[in-house]
């Protein structure tokens, strides 16, 4: 089937139809004819000359789809990285509850003021029942101390008291007792050793004492002298660390005294200071002259 379609400029087209297609098919082809004469009608309009006019609402249309466009671009990277949620109040939800968690133990420890602190106090709840039992039990309270006497039976005068005060160097210093006037003698000879024992060993050196070289009142004023004991050997044998019987003596200065290298030194020392005051003494004259005299 052939059919010709007139168009605006007044030329005609030759459409063929096949024969014995169905109505759709028709239709379709209707279709297709309607867009070949729009398309042949936008290429006739297309030789029309183009105004500036034209042109400059095109520049504009596609400035108004870029910034759409870059807004719609900006508004989805805010979207990813931030998600906000509101809740409508209108729905009638209520608020979520306050937590309650009621009464709770004491926490086992307790920080510092600054985190560089650490825990200022442990807590222990054996030590703490045991604490609230012992302290349900009813603790007599101590006797109250009976007055100082004296040997008389009456009781300490203010002065008395503080002289018993001052006998010791007190709970301190480990209640260290003054020693008496009548052994101070006895005594400032047992210090005297300990202050010369730089002539005892002439490898070693000790500091001066403070009150060295001022007599008994160089002494302190607390101190006591002990015993060093043996230690326990096994069968009671002897060894290096203990003394034995025989050298064991009653003070510091019996023991030096017996001391072997001891009295050796002292009296290699001896001799070189009498030699040096024999120079120095009597009858040397003749000595000194023989010196004096020429050897050729």
């Amino acid at each position: 089937m052939v059919s010709t379609t007139p168009s605006r400029k007044g030329k005609a087209k030759v459409i063929k139809i096949p024969l014995g297609l169905p109505s759709s098919a028709s239709e379709s082809s209707e279709s297709s004819d309607s867009s070949n004469s729009e398309h042949s009608d936008s290429e006739s309009d297309s030789d029309d000359p183009v105004t500036p006019e034209y042109l400059e609402s095109l520049l504009e249309k596609a400035r108004q789809n870029y910034a759409a466009a870059a807004a719609k671009e900006q508004k989805s990277s805010f979207s990813t990285t931030e998600e906000v949620i509101t809740l409508d109040e209108d729905l009638g939800q209520k608020p979520l509850p306050h937590l309650d968690p009621g009464s709770l133990p004491p926490s086992y420890f307790e920080l510092g003021t600054s985190r560089f602190d650490g825990p200022s106090r442990i807590r222990d709840p054996g030590i703490e029942s045991a604490e609230k039992a012992s302290s349900s039990r009813a603790v007599p309270s101590p006797p109250v101390p009976p007055p100082e006497l004296t040997k008389s039976g009456k009781p300490l005068t203010r002065k008395e008291k503080k002289e018993l005060k001052n006998k010791t160097a007190g709970s301190d210093w480990f209640d260290l007792p003054a020693p008496a006037e009548a052994d101070l003698p006895r005594l400032y000879r047992e210090v005297e050793a300990l202050r010369l024992r730089n002539q005892l060993d002439p490898k070693r050196f000790y500091r001066k004492d403070e009150g060295e070289g001022k007599g008994i009142k160089g002494l302190p004023e607390y101190f006591a002298i002990g015993t060093i004991l043996p230690s326990n050997t096994p069968f009671g044998t002897a060894s290096g660390e203990n003394l034995t019987r025989a050298s064991r003596k009653r003070t510091l200065v019996d023991e030096l005294v017996d001391d072997a290298e001891a009295k050796r030194y002292a009296k290699k020392k001896f001799e070189e200071l009498q030699s040096v005051r024999g120079a120095k003494g009597k009858n040397t004259l003749t000595a000194k002259q023989a010196m004096r005299r020429r050897k050729w």
